[in-house]
């Protein structure tokens, strides 16, 4: 597999690492992790398994927190079976509950291994560049008019 091919499915991993954030879909968010895996979210959230990175996010991110995440920029070196990863990640987060928006911006810290063929994140996580909120009673005109997780 040359390097190229590998770095293509690493983004595609990654993308889909998100997604599955973003839509709360846990089962799927597991296959994109090692069984060993190691994830950091700034000084608040921290794992060390992938049940514990499943079970934390899908306790912190319950269906009435809508998240937004995206990346860019990626910077992936790829050493054989290994490969590591910097990515440029801006972040939104609603919580009607709590009237709050939170967004900011970070750099994701990846490292990535191949099983069986496939690659797994084996570390994530990132340093915040800024973090902000808003108290959502501030703009009177703020509506949140859909929320596909909600049923």
């Amino acid at each position: 597999m040359s390097d190229l091919s590998a770095v293509a499915e690493i983004k595609q991993l990654k993308y889909r690492y998100l997604r599955c954030v973003d839509m709360h879909l846990w089962d799927e968010l597991g296959e994109t992790l090692a069984e060993d895996v190691s994830a950091s979210y700034g000084k608040r959230l921290s794992f060390d398994s992938r049940d514990a990175v499943v079970r934390g996010l899908a306790e912190q991110m319950t269906d009435d927190v809508v998240t937004e995440h995206r990346v860019s920029h990626p910077e992936i070196t790829v050493d054989g079976d290994t490969a590591t990863g910097r990515w440029y990640l801006q972040d939104r987060v609603i919580v009607p509950a709590f009237s709050t928006m939170i967004f900011g911006a970070a750099f994701y810290d990846d490292a990535y291994v191949r099983v069986d063929g496939r690659w797994l994140i084996s570390r994530t996580g990132y340093t915040r560049t800024y973090e902000a909120m808003i108290d959502l009673k501030d703009v009177p005109s703020f509506q949140l008019t859909e929320n596909h997780l909600q049923k």
